[in-house]
């Protein structure tokens, strides 16, 4: 569900301000399902954002949408 309050504009500048920052964010598998990370967002791009793993060396692809609908949660 959408929340009304955020755009995705606003949500793609916290981002980009948060770049290079060590964040912990949780995020929906599906079927009552969540993961928790932590990670570095590394790059920002016009509709995808991306997060270095800290405990390996892969990266997490999110889109903003996510975070606009509540799927990824940044803490």
């Amino acid at each position: 569900m959408r929340k009304a309050s955020t755009s995705i504009d606003e949500i793609k500048s916290k981002i980009l301000s948060l770049k290079g920052v060590e964040v912990e964010m949780r995020y929906n598998r599906g079927r009552k399902k969540f993961d928790t990370i932590s990670g570095t967002i590394k790059d920002v791009y016009p509709s995808v954002f991306t997060v270095s793993l800290t405990d390996s060396t892969q990266l997490q692809t999110f889109s903003y949408y996510d975070v606009l609908c509540g799927n990824v949660i940044i803490l």
